[in-house]
């Protein structure tokens, strides 16, 4: 076989497995077996969502799960098969609310026993808490199944660390199948949350970040005292706003109030700066732009039928 029919080849085999993906997920997949599974969700996720950081943490949740070997819930494993567990990386540092999907998944099984799988759960979770924190309500669709394996060292090398650049944070969102304001936008969810110390020091010392505000970055090492003071694990807001879903993260990166690097870097890259500005403006653009972003963000890497299984326990594999 020529390189040109090898290329060719390898171009339907692509194809055939996004078809194959986008038919496994439906959204009347539940229709016949657990017709009632979003209404059980959104009302076991109420007492959660009393926890204002909650729908941070379940965002995010959603986010280092898909993009360690998938949407297929390994992040919620106690151990895999070398032993650990991928909350044991440090790029897993702050991850909170799983036993959140564990209630839930107890609630699921006493309606529909081994019907609904942990990975749908953390699908659904994340979308209500987009919806509740005053963001667009994302039609999910579901049909995920859960995976076998996890692992620490497999969550190191696939999370990103707080220093990827634009470009590259990009070209993660692309590799998922988005485009290039999907992609922006993605980045769009630190308009809830907060994040380490940890993960913006670098930005505090020795010497202040000039990308960073000067009343910023004083207020930042306000928080952050220096490089090895145990108060590292203390907390920077995301955003202005970082209790409510809007656009108030775009119109802060380009006020020089970015907390990550990569957030200030959104604004001085040709490219993706335009987006940011459009954003900041319009905040409609971003809520359309999120809402399909995060749909391919979760249908990322599904698996189906023997791949994987649906869980009884998130925690322990079946097997």
């Amino acid at each position: 076989m020529d390189r040109k029919s090898r290329l060719h080849a390898l171009v339907l085999l692509c194809l055939m497995l996004i078809s194959q993906t986008a038919a496994v997920l439906r959204y009347d997949y539940y229709d016949n077996t657990c017709p009632d599974v979003e209404n059980i969700v959104r009302s076991a996720l109420i007492p959660v969502f009393l926890d204002v950081r909650a729908p941070a943490a379940m965002i995010r949740l959603l986010f280092h799960d898909c993009q360690v070997d998938g949407c297929e819930a390994s992040i919620l494993l106690n151990k895999g098969t070398d032993g650990t567990r991928e909350t044991d990386s440090p790029s897993n540092l702050g991850i909170r609310k799983l036993s959140a999907i564990d209630k839930v998944k107890v609630q699921l099984e006493a309606v529909c026993p081994q019907t609904v799988s942990c990975a749908d759960i953390i699908a659904l979770a994340a979308r209500d808490a987009v919806a509740r924190s005053g963001g667009p309500d994302i039609r999910m669709p579901l049909g995920r199944l859960d995976g076998f394996e996890a692992s620490s060292a497999a969550a190191t090398q696939a999370l990103p660390p707080a220093t990827i650049s634009a470009s590259g944070a990009v070209r993660l969102f692309e590799a998922m199948g988005m485009n290039l304001d999907e992609s922006v936008a993605m980045l769009g969810s630190h308009t809830v949350g907060a994040a380490h110390c940890t993960n913006f020091v670098d930005r505090l010392y020795p010497q202040l970040d000039p990308d960073l505000g000067p009343v910023f970055g004083a207020s930042l090492r306000a928080r952050c005292p220096n490089r090895s003071d145990p108060a590292i694990n203390l907390l920077g807001f995301l955003d202005t706003t970082f209790l409510r879903f809007d656009n108030s993260y775009f119109k802060n990166v380009l006020n020089h109030r970015g907390l990550l690097s990569v957030d200030s870097a959104l604004a001085y890259d040709p490219t993706t700066r335009p987006v940011v500005e459009a954003f900041a403006n319009d905040e409609g653009a971003f809520f359309r732009a999120y809402a399909s972003g995060l749909v391919k963000l979760s249908s990322y890497r599904v698996l189906s039928g023997s791949q994987g299984e649906v869980r009884v326990n998130c925690g322990v594999s079946n097997r």
